[in-house]
């Protein structure tokens, strides 16, 4: 399949029409999506209207956009005008909302066609997308194993060729951690560079928006197109949207890079590395700075020690968000209704019966977290760790231009390997520190680890450093092995696993 770039340029020229470029999307969604479950709503009829119009417009002189005649994916808690956003909850199961997303607005004015909703971990709680009410999404590289989460649909989808790009949600790692077990790119930008108005909220001081895609360019172009400051969002940067492609060609030579001790097994001056990084993740790390010195780049170790506090951080934070969050959930405004003897009766049961269990278990954990008593110890502590991150991460950013580190701590496992909270849990251990400060971080393929199977080495930049962050990722893609092919094949677990 071609790129959206590639796609874009043809449909503009005249050289291809948007109807066949989504003919041949959409009969590859419908030759294999029934094995991969990437979409919760495949949305034909809306794409074939939308591509007839991209098409009009070239013919009659006008540019459609960008991303002219391109096929794009939507994670699905991403509102959209008429069409179902279920956050794979059977909560929001029949729910249509009556706007768009920003982000939604800016991609269908660039010219790209929605061509489906994608699954995702209920309400974007998880880091495997076997979390979601509609069954699991699985791996395009081998269908036995997890594609991450909980943007694990978007990340499938450009895996299996479904569409050239796709948006996702990035609260602890979600586009990042999937895009790396999927062999693809995928970024979350500085907190507030894209709107997250339309974004159906988990925890709105960490929640961002980004895209996938199957190479940088790809990447660079589409965050571009939904950068940019939104009235609608009071988290909005109002700062200009820079050329991202511009930065693409630029040279590494006068860039130092800095590889983050704790995150690659060699320890920092607060003592010591994370465990659980698997040795094959972090050799590629090392290769991929090797490859950035060979560049011109000047490489050196740099510890961050307040990443190792970050997965206790975050997992008191982000639920305690979430809890709130989550209490418009209650069976009176929209969403599903259980029917009880009085108003706290169907509270209870609609909650009881609409949120799936981790959902649940996070939102008692916030609401603990918050409580008379605990919020100090708990919540107020895991805020100062907050503010601690920020700290060494502007104190790393004052000697280095970007950060490395492994994207995930391992490559896609299989389901229900990691069915213990926990060591799920310890998927984000990578990801999360730059969702603590709000800085871009994005995941970029290179090479294979066990099995064969895709790792990411992940570009970490101070906050608005996204044209560093894919200089240096581009940079790391021209150098990287060519990653083999998404089968499609492998076990296929059942769509209750």
């Amino acid at each position: 399949m071609s790129t959206a770039n590639a796609i874009a340029q043809d449909v503009r020229a005249g050289n291809r029409r948007a109807t066949d470029v989504l003919k041949a999307f959409l009969s590859r969604i419908e030759a294999h999506d029934g094995d991969v479950h990437a979409f919760n709503t495949v949305t034909a009829d809306h794409a074939r209207a939308a591509a007839a119009a991209v098409d009009a417009a070239v013919d009659a002189g006008r540019d459609p956009g960008p991303l002219a005649g391109v096929p794009v994916a939507f994670k699905d808690n991403l509102c959209t005008r008429g069409v179902a956003t279920t956050c794979s909850s059977r909560m929001l199961e029949t729910w249509s909302p009556p706007y768009d997303a920003t982000v939604v607005q800016a991609m269908t004015a660039a010219g790209a066609v929605m061509v489906g909703k994608t699954n995702l971990d209920e309400f974007a709680m998880g880091s495997s997308t076997e979390n979601s009410a509609f069954g699991p999404t699985r791996n395009p590289y081998d269908l036995s194993r997890v594609p991450g989460g909980s943007s694990g649909g978007s990340a499938a989808a450009v895996a299996a060729g479904f569409a050239p790009l796709a948006l996702g949600s990035d609260t602890g790692g979600s586009i990042r951690q999937p895009a790396s077990l999927c062999g693809i790119v995928g970024i979350k930008p500085t907190y507030g560079r894209v709107s997250r108005y339309g974004l159906v909220a988990f925890a709105s001081s960490f929640d961002q928006i980004g895209p996938f895609a199957t190479d940088v360019a790809d990447a660079a172009l589409t965050l571009g197109v939904i950068s940019g400051h939104d009235r609608a969002d009071s988290t909005s940067i109002p700062i200009a949207v820079p050329d991202y492609a511009a930065a693409l060609s630029r040279g590494v030579e006068d860039l130092r890079v800095g590889v983050v001790s704790e995150l690659t097994g060699t320890g920092g001056s607060a003592g010591g590395a994370l465990d659980g990084i698997d040795a094959d993740v972090t050799e590629r790390v090392i290769e991929a700075a090797d490859a950035l010195a060979a560049a011109g780049a000047t490489v050196g170790r740099v510890s961050v020690p307040a990443v190792t506090y970050g997965l206790t951080a975050y997992y008191l934070i982000a639920p305690a968000e979430a809890s709130s969050n989550l209490a418009r959930y209650d069976g009176t405004r929209y969403g599903l209704r259980i029917d009880g003897a009085d108003v706290s009766e169907m509270n209870r049961l609609t909650r009881r019966a609409g949120f799936g269990d981790e959902v649940k278990a996070r939102i008692m954990l916030g609401t603990f977290a918050l409580s008379a008593g605990y919020y100090d110890a708990y919540y107020g502590k895991a805020q100062r760790v907050r503010m601690l991150t920020r700290r060494d991460f502007d104190a790393a950013y004052a000697d280095f231009d970007v950060l490395l580190s492994p994207t995930s701590p391992c490559v896609a496992f299989r389901f229900g390997e990691r069915s213990d909270p926990m060591t799920m849990y310890r998927c984000d251990t990578c990801t999360i520190p730059s969702n603590l400060s709000g800085d871009p971080a994005m995941s970029v393929p290179f090479g294979t680890g066990a099995e064969d199977l895709p790792v990411g080495v992940q570009v970490m930049a101070p906050a608005l450093g996204e044209e560093t962050m894919l200089t240096v990722a581009a940079a790391l893609e021209r150098a990287a092995p060519q990653l083999p092919a998404p089968q499609l094949t492998g076990g296929t677990p059942s769509r209750g696993t």
